[in-house]
């Protein structure tokens, strides 16, 4: 299950998600309006077991040590835990206080998801981000004093070279504290964001394809050489520390979803809710589904979607005997391999290409 925690203190030059900047936030609105949308939309259907359970957002630390707690019991109350469940919250290094991380961990989060996004304070300023480079490392510490053993990074690299930021630093400083998990996405720039107004009036260069592959590349080389699996393309991981939650979407495993933009997947048809969070407490209030659309996947949108991603992980992707010449050329290039069993893996250079390849192979798949 996945549930979208909307606030934050402000928004990111980069971000396009579906967020609600507030200085104070509306925790028993939120949690009420939460408890009336598994109301509405699952009735006095019984509990269900789940095995992993990720609060993303936004900034879910935003609601405090008792604002998550009360979150889980809501959802305790129509949903089973299982003994062993991944239980993730997506935190700012600022949230973290002794006594939230106490409250998370007793709640049973048991998985913290950093947004750490860079280790200098200059980058982290012209992100719009709301820390600074030494909360990270006090936030981890106090995570690791309240019992996680369980901490994610997440890191932003192909910054505008403009910005002179040195991510060999970065990913050594990340290293430093020691995390089991990290997740490094490049930098993208949406229109209607802070940042994609900058680069519209001219003020921002975007980063060249040849730093973000350098970046990409050192980081790799960097991490695997410390002993973390890169097991999917944006995914590192110490050994038995992959993010289940996320595993689960690339293996196409249904999940719910709740909260304003939130997505669900039955196997079959993808709904998602609406996005403000304004509209998505209003509906409900009503007594309303607050959905804002679906669709039933067609065959060829799940061929689509199962080519790019079994690409998108090292597991890969089992090939049919007629592509495999179509692939030679992939693999002379050293973009992947195929084993003896005919799965294709791609390599960090052909994740690089992966929406071209993702795309020819679809193409052939689905002639």
């Amino acid at each position: 299950m996945y549930v979208h925690v909307p606030f934050c203190a402000r928004r990111c030059a980069y971000c396009d998600f579906s967020i609600a900047v507030r200085r104070d936030v509306p925790v028993d609105e939120y949690v009420q309006a939460l408890a009336r949308e598994l109301d509405v939309r699952f009735g006095e259907a019984i509990s269900w077991p789940v095995d992993t359970l990720y609060l993303g957002g936004g900034t879910p630390s935003r609601l405090g040590g008792e604002g998550v707690a009360r979150l889980i019991d809501t959802l305790r109350s129509r949903l089973e835990l299982v003994s062993n469940a991944e239980v993730t919250l997506e935190a700012n290094p600022e949230d973290l206080t002794d006594d939230a991380a106490r409250r998370w961990r007793a709640s049973g989060v048991n998985r913290i998801s950093l947004g750490a996004q860079s280790f200098d304070d200059r980058v982290l300023a012209w992100m719009h981000r709301s820390h600074d480079a030494a909360a990270i490392g006090r936030a981890v510490d106090t995570a690791r004093s309240a019992g996680f053993d369980n901490l994610s990074l997440d890191l932003i690299f192909s910054l505008p070279e403009s910005l002179e930021r040195s991510w060999e630093r970065d990913v050594d400083q990340a290293l430093g504290l020691a995390p089991e998990h990290l997740s490094l996405y490049g930098l993208t720039i949406e229109p209607h964001t802070p940042l994609g107004r900058w680069s519209a009036r001219g003020d921002v260069t975007e980063s060249p394809d040849e730093r973000y592959e350098s970046e990409f590349m050192h980081a790799n080389r960097t991490l695997v050489a410390a002993g973390f699996e890169h097991y999917e393309v944006s995914n590192f991981a110490r050994p038995a520390l992959r993010a289940r939650h996320n595993s689960a979407y690339w293996q196409q495993v249904p999940y719910a979803g709740l909260g304003p933009s939130a997505h669900e997947f039955d196997g079959v048809r993808r709904r998602w809710n609406t996005a403000p969070y304004a509209d998505w407490a209003r509906r409900l209030d009503q007594g309303r589904d607050p959905v804002g659309g679906s669709e039933v996947l067609s065959p060829d949108d799940r061929t689509a979607e199962s080519v790019y991603l079994g690409l998108r992980t090292s597991a890969g992707l089992p090939l049919r005997p007629a592509e495999l010449e179509h692939v030679s050329r992939w693999t002379g290039a050293g973009w992947g391999e195929v084993d003896a069993t005919h799965q294709l893996r791609l390599s960090p250079a052909g994740w690089l290409r992966l929406d071209a390849l993702a795309a020819d192979l679809t193409l052939i798949r689905s002639r």
